[in-house]
């Protein structure tokens, strides 16, 4: 038998090691108090300690960026993927009362093409760096026979902290005030939908978005996750946020009733402002607004439980954020959206 490599068999290890070489400088830039050492280890060290902590809690989350990223590798847009996959740990972190201390990545594929893997990582870089915490390492897979070609997968690990007597939720109460953070688009949930909905309309990738003036269908898709820790972490130092519901999957219906206590619900008030790219997908794809509030954020990124809503409102324009009323706790079960038919007129 002829001598084989594992180049031959699929696997470039000398990418790999191109691979690590070209994103070094990337994790060095969100170095934060805490980190010790550096990529090239076999695990990443942390000191609470230094970070500020006396009685910390850890706080864990993975997550993904789902099928968004098949737009990704057909369009040749990477480089805010990434961003995404921070976002989504993040965010879920934040809710909890925790700040962000490091991240892992875990990037899968068929064959390494070194010049679009730096992108996504560039990508987890930037998104590490809104969120204020380092990228301290993580794993490229390939994996050909797994994977097709240029195919690749994301999974994102995030670990962060917070003192004993800060976790949220906390204090809750029916008569709460629920505020609204903006998100930018879709974010990173519900895209086996939209690209249902985009087959099924005919329309390429490349096409003219109607809803977003002077981007394609497929730039204005891929707008990223908003990051919502700093202006969240500020409202908490500040003693004003009792609760928060990062929205997802399953949206205002599934995620809102996670942040509340047993016994309690929410109504909200609809309509309220959102990105135009949802009145888009209701219509083109005839989704009815049950639908449309089950699977997207339907413009809300992140839904906060206030005290004091004049205060939070204030603090957090002081932080560049655009909050509005949502709506209030409740005693009983359950979101209850009224007039949710007007949000997609």
């Amino acid at each position: 038998m002829t001598s084989v490599t594992y180049r031959d068999a699929g696997v470039d290890i000398e990418a790999g090691d191109a691979l690590v070489e070209a994103i070094k400088p990337l994790a060095k830039a969100t170095s934060r108090p805490g980190v010790l050492g550096g990529l090239g280890g076999f695990g990443a060290l942390f000191d609470l300690k230094a970070a500020g902590f006396t009685d910390p809690i850890l706080v864990s989350t993975t997550d993904g960026v789902g099928t968004k990223l098949k737009i990704a590798i057909e369009t040749g847009i990477h480089d805010f993927v990434g961003i995404d996959l921070v976002a989504m740990c993040v965010n879920d972190l934040v809710v909890q009362g925790a700040t962000p201390l490091f991240f892992l990545d875990y990037f899968a594929t068929g064959a390494l093409d070194v010049a679009a893997a730096a992108r996504v990582i560039g990508g987890i870089a930037r998104g590490c760096e809104i969120a204020g915490c380092a990228l301290v390492g993580g794993e490229t897979a390939e994996m050909p026979g797994m994977y097709h070609g240029g195919d690749y997968d994301l999974a994102g690990f995030a670990v962060g902290a917070a003192e004993r007597g800060a976790l949220l939720p906390a204090g809750v109460a029916a008569g709460d005030a629920i505020l609204g953070l903006p998100s930018a688009g879709v974010h990173s949930n519900g895209f086996s939908l939209v690209r249902k909905i985009a087959a099924a309309a005919s329309l390429g990738w490349d096409t003219p978005a109607l809803f977003v003036e002077g981007q394609t269908v497929a730039e204005a898709l891929m707008t990223p996750t908003r990051i919502y820790v700093k202006p969240m972490l500020a409202l908490h130092r500040a003693g004003l946020l009792k609760a928060a519901a990062h929205i997802t999957g399953g949206g205002l219906p599934g995620n809102l009733p996670r942040a509340l206590p047993p016994g309690h619900g929410a109504v909200l008030q609809a309509p309220w402002r959102m990105p135009p790219v949802f009145p888009w997908l209701a219509r083109h794809g005839n989704v009815t607004p049950s639908e449309m509030l089950r699977v997207f954020n339907c413009g809300v990124g992140m839904a906060l439980v206030v005290g004091d809503p004049d205060a939070a409102i204030a603090l957090l324009r002081a932080e560049g954020e655009s909050p509005f009323l949502l709506g209030h706790v409740v005693e009983g079960a359950g979101v209850r959206i009224e007039h949710q038919e007007t949000l997609f007129a």
